[in-house]
């Protein structure tokens, strides 16, 4: 038997159900159990409904042999994370942008580099690092270290990053987004380098999950009747 960690509430999960039954796989809730779920149409495979943001962890453990996630929470929650899970198929929702934004009236700021400049004036002139509020330290810290962007600190926001500008609580951000609106209405634009990272939910394969024979034989079985 092998264990399929699935988002266990809302869009996430709705579009699962809907992309494993495009496929021949159906899905449901159990009911009376808030955490359970059936699978038909193929033998061997146990579904187990988690938060989105715990299947990385789960999937890294081994507890779990596949997961759907978005592919931002696996690179963000997972160091070294291409050889703690195997992308198996990128399904074609979920979609949302990691992207670096900066106030409007930063007229001369539209790239990294531009950033990197300002970062080291802002330093000069108030004697301590531009701060950017994020969730996504991993990912940014990567980021900016790989593009060679220096004299700032990120600062944790776990709630309503697009106003900690407006709040004066960060000089920049870094957050997820889909249409970009609500950077907008806080009065945000976005680096034009394009996206930190462009997130999609994402079928994985837990490297370190009990991979014996029957597991192996189940999941050969369903990547076929999944096409991947």
């Amino acid at each position: 038997m092998i264990k399929l960690g699935v988002p266990s509430k809302g869009r996430l999960m709705e579009k699962t159900f809907q992309w494993f039954a495009e496929r021949g796989i159906t899905m449901e809730k159990v009911e009376d159990r808030e955490y359970a779920g059936r699978v038909s149409g193929i033998d061997g495979v146990e579904m187990v409904l988690l938060s989105a943001g715990e299947i990385p962890r789960e999937l890294a453990a081994g507890r779990i042999h596949l997961g759907v996630t978005g592919s931002d929470l696996v690179r963000e929650k997972l160091a070294g994370w291409d050889s703690r899970v195997e992308e198996l198929a990128r399904m074609g929702f979920g979609h949302a942008d990691l992207v670096i934004a900066v106030p409007n009236f930063w007229v001369d700021v539209e790239t990294l580099d531009d950033l990197d400049a300002a970062a080291a004036a802002f330093r000069r002139r108030h004697g301590h690092r531009l701060r950017i509020a994020t969730k996504y330290h991993r990912l940014m810290r990567e980021y900016l270290r790989g593009h060679g962007v220096a004299d700032y600190q990120l600062v944790d926001s776990q709630g309503a990053t697009e106003g900690t500008v407006r709040n004066e609580t960060a000089e920049a951000i870094a957050d997820i987004t889909s249409t970009g609106e609500t950077l907008r209405a806080n009065h945000l634009k976005t680096l034009s380098d394009g996206p930190v990272h462009a997130s999609q939910a994402t079928l994985f394969r837990a490297v370190d999950a009990p991979w014996d024979d029957a597991a192996q034989a189940t999941l050969a079985d369903l990547r076929g009747r999944l096409g991947v």
